[in-house]
């Protein structure tokens, strides 16, 4: 019985002649009544559909399709799928017409479907896809045949992926089983050599008992030689007593005697005095008379000024960092030096006082460091220079006390390399100290010929003033 068909379908004017006798043989349902197809069989016929479209005039498109027909073939299945497969559904006649562009596309596979076989090798969704447009004797039988073979394929995949993830799971716990026999090992060995330990502690304990009691004999017989000796301590300091009443009868007699010479040598040095008196006299009116010959004038500026005067013209003011301590000195060899004629007292001050007292701000450092040194000036009346390190940073700086210079370095140069300048500015034989702990300022002042101290040396000698 012929399947039902519009004449303009067989009109060979409209396709031209089509190779398909589509007959019902009772397997497939009318037209009007689709199968449902699986999604891959479904996605296969909207790509030949779209394939074919290249070779269709346009006039012999369905209108909604036209728009989608001037796409790359590509772009068809993706933006006009849902288009394809309606006029595939609804317009028999267009889906015939694309029928023969599939079968003049697929050779031998669209010849086989249409003879209503199905090559074994062939993919299960190329086959109904090319059912269901060719639409040969059988047709829906072919393609519920290949979604069973799909839903085989499917069943098959999921069973092989379920072994290799039972394998892989195997292989976890036979890696897991052979990190656990490892692991066991390992604490095997470990516990053989805790035992090994623990034996040579017990053996360790054992030796150090027989020591200790070694020991506590030692011990009893050191308190009976101790004892022993206490008694003769205790005879030779009967002894000694009775030597020192009898040197201090002797000391006696000396300090008799050393008055008696003690009043002879004041004679004798205020014999001395006169004549390096009148020795200095003569020194003195000769080096009047050596001015007076050199016409040389007496200034009131010293050296130090003068690097202050070029570092005030260089600096735009403010504090920096300390140095590193070098080495303590005992303040009384700060006093010794201070009270050479015209010494010159040069401090690092940050250094000083990040020693002494880093836990205020530097403000209340310079302050506290310029209050002390000014006293220690007024005591000494040696030329004292404070030199701080940052001149641009300084804000606000009170004015330095009578007898104190105050430096900062300016901008560009660091407070060592400016009481370096200061040391080298003085003349040769000047006393000259440097107070900083900087190992660098100490080797390169002491080139000079200046005294370097620690700045624990200043902050010691401050506490006394």
């Amino acid at each position: 019985m012929s399947a039902q068909v519009p004449d303009d379908v067989t009109a060979p004017g409209a396709v031209g002649d089509l190779p398909l006798d589509i007959e019902d043989d009772g397997a497939g349902p009318p037209e009007d009544d689709e199968p449902v197809l699986a999604e891959p069989v479904r996605q296969r016929v909207v790509g030949l559909a779209s394939n074919a479209l290249s070779g269709l005039p346009m006039d012999e498109l369905p209108v909604v399709l036209r728009r989608v027909a001037k796409f790359a073939p590509t772009r068809r299945a993706r933006l006009g799928g849902a288009q394809l497969a309606a006029a595939l559904t609804s317009d028999p006649l267009f889906r015939q017409r694309v029928a023969t562009r599939v079968l003049e596309a697929t050779g031998e596979l669209g010849a086989a479907v249409r003879d209503g076989t199905h090559p074994a090798a062939a993919d299960p969704a190329d086959v109904a896809a090319l059912a269901y447009l060719i639409r040969p004797a059988g047709w829906l039988g072919m393609i519920t045949e290949a979604e069973s073979a799909l839903r085989a394929q499917a069943d098959d995949a999921a069973v092989s992926e379920a072994l290799r993830a039972a394998e892989q799971r195997v292989a976890r716990a036979e890696h897991d089983r052979a990190v656990a026999r490892t692991e066991a090992d390992k604490l095997r060995d470990e516990l053989g050599r805790l035992r090994e330990e623990a034996a040579g502690l017990r053996e360790e304990n054992r030796t150090l008992g027989r020591s200790l009691r070694e020991a506590v004999a030692k011990e009893k017989r050191a308190s009976e030689l101790l004892a022993t000796e206490r008694g003769r301590l205790a005879r030779a300091g009967a002894d000694h007593e009775a030597e020192v009443r009898r040197l201090r009868g002797r000391l006696a007699d000396l300090e008799a005697d050393a008055g008696a010479s003690r009043h002879s040598a004041s004679r004798a040095r205020q014999v001395d005095d006169a004549r390096l008196w009148l020795l200095l006299e003569t020194i003195g009116q000769a080096a009047v008379g050596l001015r007076r010959e050199l016409a040389l004038d007496p200034t009131d500026v010293l050296p130090a000024d003068v690097v202050a005067q070029e570092t005030a013209a260089a600096r735009p003011g403010g504090p920096a960092q300390s140095a590193r301590a070098l080495s303590a000195d005992d303040p009384q060899r700060l006093d010794q030096l201070l009270a050479l004629p015209r010494a010159h007292l040069v401090v690092d001050g940050y250094n000083v006082t990040k020693t002494g007292y880093p836990e205020i701000s530097l403000e209340q450092q310079r302050s506290r460091l310029i209050s002390g040194i000014s006293g220690l000036a007024a005591q000494t009346g040696a030329e004292v220079t404070v030199v701080f390190d940052g001149a641009e940073r300084v804000v606000g700086l009170p004015p330095a006390p009578r007898g104190v210079r105050v430096l900062f370095s300016p901008k560009g140069q660091t407070a060592d390399e400016l009481i370096r300048r200061l040391v080298r500015a003085e003349p040769p034989g000047r006393p000259v100290i440097v107070i900083s702990t900087d190992r660098e300022v100490a080797d390169g002042v002491r080139h000079h010929g200046a005294y370097p101290l620690s700045s624990n040396t200043l902050l010691r000698r401050l506490g006394r003033v």
